[in-house]
């Protein structure tokens, strides 16, 4: 008897394998050459000795935060595909939707960071702004190095659970809300003075765009 031939159709997971090692290699390179800044990092979920160090803005134009923050937008975009794969909108090897992603992902924190600095510059708290997107920039980047072993988990293996990325998102919210009040009892001072300023850069900026992204996707307009 003739066995029946079933095509089987392997999936291209090359591109994501690509991603993933320059994501560690980055990783490893900016622990080589910022060691002791490095493990301050290492160490931020359980210390602000690296927020009150590197407070200054002058950290924020460094290879230290340009690499990181690359590593961050990779894995975070991983994420979302991921998570998207899981509830079923999206493949997980789609390379091409990996591409919109990350690059919508540029392209909003490009944009956001523009919109700061002119809104900054107008209310002239420039060096705040500065500082405050420094601090933001550093829990994003250790949320998102966090999430890049897990990312590599949830791509290779299959039927996890849906819970899981609902429960990663839940963590990165409270480490966030963490970082926010950190950074507000860093700078205390200078809020107090421009607390009128303060409370509007943070909804414009903060709450805002946030909302607007939520109710476009809940609305299906996206």
């Amino acid at each position: 008897m003739m066995e029946e031939l079933q095509l089987r159709i392997t999936e291209n997971k090359d591109w994501a394998t690509v991603l993933f090692v320059i994501a560690f290699m980055i990783i490893a390179l900016t622990k080589s050459m910022y060691e002791n800044r490095f493990h301050d990092f290492s160490k931020l979920l359980f210390s602000d000795k690296y927020a009150k160090i590197y407070r200054e803005s002058s950290h924020l134009r460094t290879f230290f935060t340009a690499g990181l923050f690359l590593v961050q937008v990779i894995s975070f975009a991983f994420f979302i595909l991921l998570t998207l794969n899981l509830f079923g909108y999206a493949s997980k090897t789609d390379w091409l939707l990996y591409i919109q992603i990350i690059t919508f992902l540029f392209f909003f924190i490009g944009s956001k960071y523009l919109v700061e600095k002119i809104i900054a510059t107008s209310f002239n708290i420039e060096e705040f702004s500065e500082q405050f997107n420094l601090q933001k920039i550093t829990y994003r980047t250790y949320i998102g190095i966090l999430l890049l072993p897990i990312n590599a988990i949830l791509f290779y293996y299959n039927d996890i659970s849906r819970s899981v990325p609902l429960i990663i998102m839940g963590v990165a919210l409270t480490i966030s809300i963490a970082s926010y009040i950190i950074s507000i009892k860093n700078y205390q001072n200078v809020i107090i003075g421009k607390l009128f300023y303060f409370i509007l850069y943070l909804c414009a900026l903060e709450i805002a765009p946030y909302y607007f992204m939520y109710y476009l996707f809940t609305k299906g307009n996206i």
